[in-house]
């Protein structure tokens, strides 16, 4: 069984509190999921997050491919970070830890998923033809959706 990791960062120039108030809000994944990927929020509104939260979702991560997946929030440090994990949906684990570090001017955001995929040998192969790819495309349509709502952080010249 192989585990993969994705790694990214990214600077936004907002104040902490800004960022966590949307990061924390499972109903802005709508806004920063793919327009090609179908997805939907099932539940009711959610006033704060907390470990132990359970997420509902139906995704559709590649055509005619829909998918129900469920992820519980495992850790919270508000303000710090969050960690969800996959109970019910396309991979056999899957570990996401958002982080979030204030730094000049803004906030830097972390996002750490390790995943696993099934079906071994069959898993490693969708990984390199089309998984991997295909997580790469989610997380840079985030970035730069998030770019475009908040902008980005100055240049600073250090001399």
């Amino acid at each position: 069984m192989k585990m993969y990791t994705l790694t990214r960062h990214q600077t936004l120039p907002v104040t902490p509190e800004e960022a966590w108030a949307f990061f924390s809000n499972p109903q802005k994944l709508e806004e920063i999921t793919p327009g090609d990927m179908p997805f939907k929020m099932i539940g009711e509104d959610f006033p704060g997050m907390y470990a132990g939260m359970i997420i509902q979702y139906n995704i559709e991560p590649f055509p005619k491919f829909p998918v129900k997946w469920i992820t519980e929030i495992t850790h919270v440090e508000e303000g710090k970070y969050f960690v969800d994990e996959q109970r019910f949906g396309p991979f056999k684990f899957w570990h996401h830890q958002h982080h979030f570090r204030e730094i000049e001017g803004g906030v830097e955001i972390i996002d750490t998923v390790n995943y696993i995929l099934p079906f071994q040998i069959i898993g490693r192969a969708a990984h390199k033809l089309v998984v991997e790819k295909r997580l790469e495309e989610i997380f840079d349509f985030r970035q730069k959706t998030l770019l475009e709502a908040f902008g980005e952080m100055e240049e600073r010249l250090h001399f």
